[in-house]
């Protein structure tokens, strides 16, 4: 069936669930585990008059940001590996969270996607995006959304 799964998480209660239900399923299946955290890139106001931030400020809010995920990735990997998994926790840096999700299945050779939904519907969605539904949308292998 599966051999190598990615699971995204940003590590919210929502994602938290996908991350149990992969490592289950991974369990189940004898599969190795990915876990991908998206660290996104801090955002440059464009706008006159808006407030200038030293680049060592940029750059230490974005090592934050990195040490965050990297924690909630080791704690995923350490989870699986209790279970007798081979998994391996990455970190991508990137805005467009939808494509760093994609991207890492395709470098990684993963054959499933695992990932939570919001199930936002109408104005909310429209307003909010939806990451899952551009996987879904632009993925060449299964996903699995929990809610």
């Amino acid at each position: 069936m599966y051999k190598k799964i990615l699971v995204a998480t940003d590590g919210s209660t929502l994602s938290k669930k996908a991350v149990r239900s992969a490592v289950e399923l991974a369990a189940s299946i004898d599969a190795d585990l990915v876990a991908l955290y998206v660290v996104p890139n801090y955002p440059v106001s464009y706008f006159e008059g808006g407030v200038t931030i030293s680049t060592q400020e940029i750059a230490r809010t974005e090592k934050q940001w990195a040490d965050q995920g990297q924690a909630i990735v080791d704690a995923v990997r350490t989870t699986a590996e209790a279970q007798g998994l081979k998994a391996k926790g990455i970190i991508a840096r990137s805005n467009l969270v939808a494509e760093a999700i994609l991207a890492a299945a395709k470098r990684h050779k993963c054959d499933l996607i695992v990932m939570a939904s919001h199930g936002h519907r109408g104005l909310k969605r429209i307003l909010l995006g939806s990451e899952t539904q551009h996987v879904l949308t632009h993925s060449s292998i299964p996903v699995l959304v929990l809610r």
